[in-house]
């Protein structure tokens, strides 16, 4: 053969190899649906506050500072590592997204598939798996762990077992939802929100969810949601007063579970959208990490305007070590405000529209 033709025929055969390797990445390119670019303002607070992330994740893949520490706290920091737009597989963030998707795994338990000590945890360690499932590569997860006891499962079993933990949770639950027990028999919707979230990027991922499950779920959330858009938080619609994180989440979960023909879906995009140049009066990280999402979801101009004062908001609250303060501690805090960020990157697959 020609030499030149050969080594043609060489480089074509190593970029194919190479793309085999890297896998499928799911997510959009930040430019993707609008021609927006990432401000500079989000790249320098992003990349500061995964450096606080990367400093202080623990040697187990976990983070330990603040209360609220479990399989939830590390999903939601997987997840804003994810959603940098760096290679998962080759990137500068490898090895810490490696150990915190190890962390949850190792933390599973293997016959239930329960995560965490809450259903709060379980709900958004299954929805880091969830996104991890498909764009990570996996094959050498556990490479060098052998001998050390580690419960050696793939991202697609872990998230399954989770899957089978929450759809067996909802079959006990006579309201067709979730509070902070896998055994609870009543419900409330901020629990219900990060477990319906998981199911529905698990669904979106290629895990098998059945209709029904979703179905039922979206029917708690909708007898939970009054004509003004106000959510309840258990027991009624005006139970609890009004929250911006509640109706966020219920805009959420019926957009993404494609339910936006529903006239509750439609109240509570009004409510958010009434109250835009508002705050949430109480715990406004939460509130900030769902109404990101609801309103990209639901009406992307008006999430545009929202983005803008959003940045300077956390870029005046962001600390020098790159973390955010609140009442959830550190990890969760910066997790929550970097993840509240990450659609200007549009790189997680359950950010895309």
């Amino acid at each position: 053969m020609n030499p030149i033709l050969r080594g043609c025929c060489l480089l074509l055969i190593v970029l194919a190899t190479s793309l085999m390797i890297r896998g499928p990445i799911h997510g959009q390119t930040p430019d993707a649906g609008g021609g927006d670019t990432v401000p500079r303002d989000v790249r320098e607070m992003y990349d500061r506050g995964l450096q606080y992330l990367v400093k202080t994740q623990d040697e187990t893949g976990a983070w330990t500072q603040g209360s609220e520490m479990g399989g939830g706290s590390t999903g939601l920091a997987l997840m804003a590592l994810l959603a940098s737009g760096e290679d998962p597989n080759f990137g500068i963030y490898r090895t810490p997204i490696r150990k915190a998707i190890r962390s949850i795994l190792q933390n599973q338990n293997s016959e239930t598939g329960y995560v965490g000590n809450s259903m709060y945890h379980h709900g958004f360690a299954m929805l880091a798996l969830a996104e991890a499932y498909g764009t990570v590569d996996d094959r050498d997860l556990w490479e060098g762990k052998r001998g050390q006891g580690a419960t050696q499962r793939t991202i697609g079993e872990g998230l399954e077992l989770a899957v089978r933990c929450a759809l067996t949770s909802q079959k006990k639950n006579p309201l067709g939802a979730w509070r902070y027990s896998p055994d609870a028999r009543d419900a409330d919707t901020s629990v219900s929100g990060a477990i319906l979230m998981g199911l529905l990027a698990a669904r979106n991922a290629g895990i098998e969810v059945p209709d029904e499950a979703i179905d039922k779920a979206i029917g708690y959330f909708s007898s939970m949601t009054g004509p003004s858009g106000i959510v309840g938080y258990s027991g009624g619609f005006d139970g609890f007063g009004e929250s911006l994180a509640r109706s966020s989440i219920a805009t959420l979960v019926f957009s993404i579970a494609k339910r936006k023909d529903l006239k509750q879906y439609k109240a509570a995009l009004g409510y958010i959208d009434d109250q835009l140049e508002g705050s949430a009066s109480s715990w406004p990280e939460y509130a900030r990490y769902y109404q990101a999402q609801a309103l990209f979801q639901g009406n992307v101009d008006l999430w545009r305007k929202w983005n803008a004062s959003t940045i300077r908001q956390l870029k005046s609250m962001q600390k020098e070590d790159g973390s955010f303060t609140g009442q959830l501690g550190p990890t969760t805090n910066t997790s929550m405000a970097l993840l509240a960020l990450a659609l200007n990157y549009r790189f997680l697959p359950i950010y895309e529209r």
